[in-house]
């Protein structure tokens, strides 16, 4: 029942993450840089220290009793995943919803799931996987047949874009202006590889989770983990990826200057700052729901592969419902459809494994 819960919860928050993007391409008349700090601010700042309140009164109190080590490692990755995160919005604008999350969150799920385990290989601890864990148990090597059948899946969803840039003559003009495959797939690449960072910050963080778990259980015995008790971990995390963007929008909002934009007659001002509040906000809840299905099936692997994986899905599903690969030849379609469809497969394969255990 557990494995069911955690397959559930990371559906949810894949959806979310998934879909934050959307609210984006409905602001209008706003730069990038504009609209990307406005919702960073309900992701990072705003919505993070509510959720934790709700769920974890003294949260406050857990952050100010750890060691500074630990909040320096937890906020440090959280600053690396923040550029992740900042590149993430310009992989996606130059290169779509479907294939830029494709290539981004590939990359970070590969990355995310077995360098932790590479760790904990030579630094070992208990509850954690040792990357020969997926070598030597059947759980293990589940594992790894869902994430090779993932990768098979993002590499077709990969080709589908390869296929639709040599078909853009077709396309209008304003598509192409935004679609640029070379630069959107490097960035996409530093992206995926920095966006792992998150994971690590988890892991680094995860004395101030086991201390909210230890006090509910303490208060709640017999209820098993605490659904939530990744939250407070989150809020440093999330310091150091806001630091990160805050710096380049200001950036950006002064040499392009921009800072204008929220004054701008033109703009549907309530309008924009309500949809970048939507998307902000909505990118949380990712991280709320993958806490919870961490609680459900550990922070190992499995859970960033599943979490990912659904990520990937949601996020090419809602290119094809934005009709982003309209227009493309036959080959093109039926590689991003397969693409998703080999995606599924690998979800289930590693929802799976957590049976095998």
């Amino acid at each position: 029942m557990n494995a069911i819960a955690g397959v559930i919860f990371h559906f949810i928050g894949g959806f979310a993450s998934g879909s934050f993007y959307v609210p984006y391409k409905k602001v209008k008349d706003w730069s990038w840089e504009a609209m990307w700090i406005l919702g960073g601010l309900f992701s990072w700042i705003i919505v993070p220290p509510i959720a934790a309140y709700l769920t974890i009164p003294n949260f406050v109190e857990i952050i100010q009793n750890t060691d500074s080590s630990i909040l320096g490692y937890t906020f440090l990755f959280g600053l690396l995943w923040g550029i992740g995160g900042l590149t993430y919005g310009l992989g996606v604008r130059y290169l779509g919803v479907s294939l830029g999350s494709s290539v981004i969150l590939g990359l970070s799920m590969v990355f995310g799931s077995l360098m932790p385990a590479i760790y904990y290989f030579f630094n070992k601890a208990d509850g954690k996987h040792g990357i020969d864990y997926f070598f030597t148990t059947n759980a293990g090597i589940c594992v790894m047949v869902g994430l090779l059948v993932c990768i098979v899946g993002i590499y077709l969803c990969g080709k589908a874009g390869v296929l639709k840039e040599r078909g853009l003559a077709n396309l209008s003009g304003e598509v192409q202006l935004e679609y640029k495959f070379g630069l959107g797939i490097t960035v996409a690449i530093i992206s995926g590889i920095l966006s792992a960072c998150f994971n690590f910050g988890i892991e680094s963080g995860k004395p101030m989770a086991d201390v909210a778990n230890q006090l509910w259980k303490a208060a709640n015995p017999n209820d098993g983990e605490f659904l939530y008790q990744n939250n407070v971990t989150y809020i440093v995390i999330l310091w150091g990826g806001f630091t990160t963007n805050f710096i380049w929008c200001l950036y950006l909002l002064a040499k392009n200057k921009t800072f204008s934009d929220y004054k701008k007659s033109s703009a549907p001002l309530g309008k924009n700052f309500l949809l970048c509040a939507l998307a902000g906000t909505t990118w949380y809840l990712q991280f709320f729901f993958y806490g919870m299905g961490e609680s459900r099936l550990g922070n190992g692997a499995s859970s960033w592969i599943l979490h990912m994986a659904f990520i990937i899905l949601i996020s090419n599903a809602w290119g094809i419902f934005l009709k982003e690969w309209k227009g493309v030849s036959k080959a093109t379609y039926r590689s991003i459809i397969a693409g998703i469809a080999i995606i599924i497969l690998s979800i289930c394969i590693v929802g799976f494994a957590k049976t095998l255990e």
